[in-house]
């Protein structure tokens, strides 16, 4: 998936959640360098070097909603959330809403989402 899908994939969207999913779509790509992206539906998925689409390797996903944004933690329910960032009550999966570019630059965001490269990785 190139940038210009995901550009596709966001038109649709208000220019303000256009904004937070291409900063939020940044930062997964600087906590997992070389990661294989997919699009379903209007989800946008990050996996490792070995994803090929479904859950099994998936270990984020941006979704742009309405008027936020809801990035996917693969495993999120077993990493600490010390800054309670994540929501979910699913036995594996969590998520963090993002309603604005501030809270995607938030250090306790990209530590969080390191913890979960982390754990996927060893």
């Amino acid at each position: 998936m190139s940038d210009a899908e995901i550009d596709a994939l966001l038109a649709s969207f208000d220019p303000k959640v256009q904004a937070i999913a291409r900063r939020a779509c940044g930062l997964v790509r600087d906590v997992l360098p070389g990661a294989v992206l997919t699009v379903d539906g209007d989800d946008i998925g990050f996996g490792g070097p070995d994803y090929e689409g479904g859950y099994k390797g998936l270990v984020f996903v941006v979704t742009p909603l309405k008027a936020a944004v809801r990035l996917g933690i693969a495993g999120g329910a077993s990493l600490p959330d010390p800054h309670s960032l994540m929501r979910g009550t699913g036995k594996v999966h969590r998520q963090v809403r993002l309603e604005s570019e501030a809270d995607v630059a938030r250090p306790e965001l990209r530590s969080l989402l390191e913890s979960a490269v982390n754990a996927r990785t060893g």
